[in-house]
């Protein structure tokens, strides 16, 4: 199992993290990692178009070199790019060069000081090296949408239960993700449109 909402005591104790914006206002920050991928990301921008929303996609640098003309959509429509490794590879897993060396083929596709790390797992040792060129951005509302055991029922209920002002909200534009994303994604921006929210990207 894994968390879909990060206890403010973990976010305490890992303040070095982005986890959420602080914000008394009506604003939600909504993530998509993994992308781009083709159907997936324009159909995600689409969505987002419709209610002005703007969005931080976390790509991964191979996605970027297959599909750099949905790179470009993104960035053309005015939503953040952020770093995801080039080949979404497991901090926990990889020797420190190992991972820093793919963050920077990464960072040969995509202009970015906004690091993600996949599966939000990063040693210490790692983090404390990229901190001196990106932000770490975490979450602290975890969609499920890529988890097929999972209702998508289930997973809008994971965001709008838990969801509140200045939370950064993590979907993935990927095709394993697809189902629950083409039935979330749309309900969530009409739910929180009609209570007066706004959805901006990480600056």
């Amino acid at each position: 199992m894994y968390p879909t909402k990060i206890p403010k005591f973990v976010q305490r104790i890992f303040s070095k993290y982005m986890f959420s914006i602080p914000t008394r206002k009506k604003v939600l920050y909504l993530t998509f990692d993994d992308g781009p991928i083709p159907d997936v990301t324009p159909w995600v921008l689409e969505q987002l178009a419709a209610y002005s929303a703007k969005a931080t996609f976390f790509m991964i640098g191979d996605n970027v070199q297959k599909h750099p003309t949905i790179y470009q959509q993104v960035i053309d429509e005015d939503h953040r790019i952020g770093n995801h490794t080039f080949n979404h590879f497991d901090g926990w897993k990889t020797a420190n060069q190992t991972y820093f060396d793919n963050i920077e083929k990464c960072a040969e596709h995509i202009d970015s000081k906004l690091f993600r790390p996949p599966y939000g797992k990063i040693k210490p040792s790692q983090a404390k090296h990229l901190r001196k060129q990106y932000n770490i951005v975490l979450w602290d509302v975890l969609s499920g949408d890529f988890d097929k055991t999972i209702s998508s029922e289930k997973c809008l209920n994971n965001v709008l239960r838990q969801a509140k002002n200045g939370s950064i909200i993590v979907f993935h534009d990927s095709l394993k993700a697809e189902k629950h994303l083409r039935y979330v994604l749309p309900k969530v921006l009409d739910f929180y449109h009609k209570k007066g929210f706004v959805f901006r990207a990480i600056e």
